[in-house]
């Protein structure tokens, strides 16, 4: 006899993983709104930090996974500073990425940087993006 998961079976384990590399607690956030009104960088993200969390509430991990959020996030920490739950959006952001970059998907790479920018960057820059967008 076969065991079949279902689609909120798969999408469960991979919000438990998503919370056991961020180390938060989705289910924490009641969705007050503080931390897109204070993230410095929501109006560029396609799912702004709220709706990130209320997503992997509802399992919805593939619009978050496919959404830029993850890598436009500058991890400053304004969300978790603002969070009257102390739950911080950009460790899960973080999480996100780092799941993505263990599987070997890459968001940029290193061939296609611009060698002028490679030699005008500070190198603590070249460093922290490599560490951010490559695995």
């Amino acid at each position: 006899m076969k065991l079949k998961l279902s689609q909120a079976d798969i999408d469960g384990a991979e919000v438990q993983l998503i919370e056991r590399v961020s180390g938060e607690e989705m289910k924490r956030c009641y969705q007050c709104g503080n931390c897109s009104g204070g993230c410095p960088v929501a109006y560029a993200m396609e799912v702004p930090p709220s709706q990130i969390m209320r997503f992997l509430q509802l399992g919805m991990v593939d619009e978050v996974m496919g959404a830029n959020s993850m890598w436009v996030c500058v991890g400053c920490l304004q969300c978790s500073s603002r969070c009257p739950q102390g739950v911080s959006v950009a460790s899960v952001l973080e999480g996100l990425r780092q799941i993505t970059l263990r599987k070997g998907t890459d968001k940029t790479r290193v061939a296609d940087i611009p060698a002028r920018f490679l030699e005008k960057a500070p190198q603590q820059a070249i460093v922290c993006g490599f560490r951010k967008f490559v695995s």
